[in-house]
């Protein structure tokens, strides 16, 4: 084996264990072996349970100034060495090293706000005297942790996502299981290597990469795991609430995302921000922005300003300081993207730039497409927009809401009555007023309806959901 390639063991009980197989993980971009990652089995996930157990009760006990403290140091430790991060998302995810950057420090300052909430998870107290059989009882609720918390992400954001997960549950008191996705470990090792550093408990945090019907399975069904939290497609996540019984379920399923161009607005302000919302990281984000609905008397010059904005977008190597576009996650995704685009072509769609070249798909713009084209009425996760006109503010919305997703949407509008139409209508977790549905900030919530998930991201709601309320409640009637 060539000694310069880094041997990556599964990471339990605060250390590493040797696997009993191991896979090359590749470039994207380049195809060269980057490292090899062990593959975690049934056994492992059991065993790495057994020391969470333990390392549970530690968590439990830790006084939240001092998860607090854990949390901050890790914030700390990633600005440190934020660029080590940075080229580890470019060379394993192919994620444009300007792109990384952000997403590191928007990781940051996602344990920052974990930090924070350590401080301040609170209980409330209950007017007990409201009722007649409540006189002379006191009551009030605490928070406790749930105890280990199985953590399954994706490949898109593996800094940031990890951190919506693993912040929540430590400042909560939780230990966690983490399954990171297939493509993106390198990512997790380096954060748990942090929190090592940072002083979190032996066993508090475990990686185990592998597959997904193995060691995502097992975290899934053994009763010990007290909630899943998932980041992934709707089949998946629909097997997990499936086989997940009693336990508690945060699912996170995606998007094909919609916008709305209002009659009247200055599209020259909003044409740079929705081709970033279309292709930044090569539409592989869950809100990424997939489908524009621009009223018909600005269709034609916004189709035209937007397609040669999207011309400007410079395709290479991710590590290169000029690349928008890089290589997609796998040549089988440029496959199916291809297969997709060719079937909008089918049903009488017009590719009005875009195209494959071997494991890159180029920034595609798409106009005249039914609705019922899988560019448009599934996720592409793909560098692909659609562009549709509407003649009425009801139309747009009918159009967006014509989904089996709803994770967010926006408009952009200069009515303020037809902006609190469209929130009140949009059938999503999110609705952005005067931005791209692509927005989002790490403290708000996040979540959506329909087949885009159940439960809520964003780091207050999901401490919360990572905790058990119990009630005390004190007879003062000796």
């Amino acid at each position: 084996m060539n000694q310069t390639i880094p041997k990556k063991p599964l990471y339990i009980a605060g250390g590493t264990k040797e696997a009993s197989s191991y896979k090359e993980l590749r470039s994207p971009h380049s195809g060269e072996v980057i490292a090899e990652v062990a593959i975690g089995t049934r056994e492992d996930v059991k065993a790495a349970i057994d020391h969470a157990e333990e390392a549970a009760k530690t968590m439990a006990k830790l006084p939240a100034h001092k998860r607090a403290a854990i949390l901050q140091k890790v914030s700390v430790l990633l600005q440190e060495r934020k660029e080590e991060a940075a080229r580890i998302l470019a060379l394993e995810a192919a994620k444009p090293i300007t792109v990384a950057r952000g997403e590191i420090a928007r990781t940051v300052e996602t344990y920052q706000f974990a930090a924070d909430e350590a401080r301040r998870l609170h209980g409330e107290t209950i007017p007990m005297d409201a009722s007649a059989m409540g006189e002379n009882r006191i009551a009030y609720t605490v928070r406790q942790p749930l105890g280990i918390v199985g953590a399954i992400t994706p490949f898109n954001f593996p800094f940031n996502l990890v951190a919506h997960k693993l912040g929540p549950a430590f400042a909560a008191g939780n230990a966690v299981i983490l399954k990171p996705a297939d493509q993106t470990p390198l990512s997790s090792y380096f954060i748990a290597d942090l929190f090592a550093e940072a002083g979190l408990p032996a066993g508090a945090l475990q990686v185990i990469p592998g597959p997904g019907s193995e060691v995502g399975d097992e975290m899934v069904i053994d009763d010990r795991v007290k909630m899943i939290t998932f980041t992934g497609s709707p089949e998946v996540g629909k097997t997990i609430r499936s086989k997940a019984g009693l336990k508690r379920v945060v699912l996170e399923l995606g998007s094909n995302s919609g916008l709305i161009i209002d009659e009247g607005f200055d599209i020259d302000r909003i044409i740079k921000r929705t081709v970033t919302g279309a292709f930044t990281f090569m539409g592989q984000v869950c809100i990424s922005l997939q489908r524009i609905y621009v009223h018909q008397s600005m269709y034609d010059e916004f189709v035209e300003k937007f397609v040669a904005e999207t011309k400007n977008l410079r395709i290479g190597n991710p590590l290169d300081e000029t690349t928008d576009i890089a290589a997609l996650i796998s040549q089988k995704d440029v496959e199916r993207i291809a297969s997709w685009v060719k079937e909008a072509e089918s049903l009488g769609a017009n590719v009005l730039t875009g195209g494959t070249d071997n494991n890159v798909v180029k920034p595609t713009v798409i106009v005249n497409v039914p609705s019922h084209a899988k560019v448009s009425c599934q996720e592409t996760f793909a560098p692909v927009v659609i562009i549709s006109p509407f003649e009425t503010l009801d139309e747009a919305i009918d159009a967006v809401n014509d989904s089996r997703y709803g994770l967010q949407a926006g408009i952009y509008t200069e009515n303020i009555e037809r902006a609190f139409h469209a929130a009140e209508h949009l059938d999503v977790g999110g609705v952005m007023v005067n931005d791209f549905p692509t927005f989002r900030v790490d403290q708000m919530p996040y979540g959506g309806v329909k087949e885009s998930g159940v439960g809520r991201e964003g780091i207050k709601y999901a401490t919360e959901e990572m905790t058990e309320m119990k009630l005390v409640c004190f007879n003062r009637n000796k």
